[in-house]
């Protein structure tokens, strides 16, 4: 049976895991698919009793973020409790279909969520390195930027230049000394 990415393919329980291309929505314990692909249920290799479902897509697809994993993705639109961005790569590996994440407003950093301005954070252009929460809502996968060592990792001024960051909040332009609020990942 063929299956999209956010489609259910079971309840997990004790007899029931995710495997590859699946993944276990922790606030409902529901397996949800992760990639486009044929469901497929196994016998686990170290459990007789226990299934595992899984979802095996075609070898021609590049990579499918997955709930844990690092992406890049470049700000498309900032709103006032979230921005849109499109995924350009899963860890190292770009991707070829276009995916789409959310960075809502309580996911952009791990304090003072409440006083976050997604303005002030993010601005449509900026490159940011996020973490894949879960797949979310209209086939948009949720992403945080709520670690130290990710947020915005490239930025273009206003002057067109490649801006520099020069603390967690700020980003400078080399040409024009002009300073931008940005929600900045620390380098690694």
């Amino acid at each position: 049976m063929m299956v999209a990415p956010g489609e259910v393919l079971g309840k997990a329980s004790p007899l029931l895991a995710a495997g590859r291309g699946a993944y276990v929505n922790p606030h409902n314990q529901t397996i949800y698919a992760s990639i486009t692909g044929r469901r497929h249920v196994i016998h686990s290799p170290d459990n007789n009793n226990k299934r595992v479902v899984q979802v095996v897509g075609h070898k021609a697809r590049g990579a499918v973020p997955e709930p844990g994993s690092i992406v890049i993705a470049r700000v498309t639109k900032v709103m006032p409790r979230m921005a849109s961005a499109d995924i350009m790569c899963v860890g190292p590996k770009s991707v070829r279909e276009k995916f789409t994440g959310t960075i809502r407003q309580q996911d952009v950093r791990a304090t003072e969520i409440d006083k976050v301005d997604m303005h002030l954070s993010f601005r449509p252009g900026d490159i940011v390195r996020a973490l894949v929460l879960s797949l979310g809502d209209a086939r948009a996968y949720f992403l945080s930027t709520a670690k130290n060592e990710l947020g915005v990792v490239s930025a273009e001024s206003i002057a067109g230049a490649t801006m520099v960051p020069i603390s967690w909040t700020e980003m400078q332009c080399p040409l024009t000394g002009q300073i931008e609020k940005r929600k900045v990942a620390k380098a690694s």
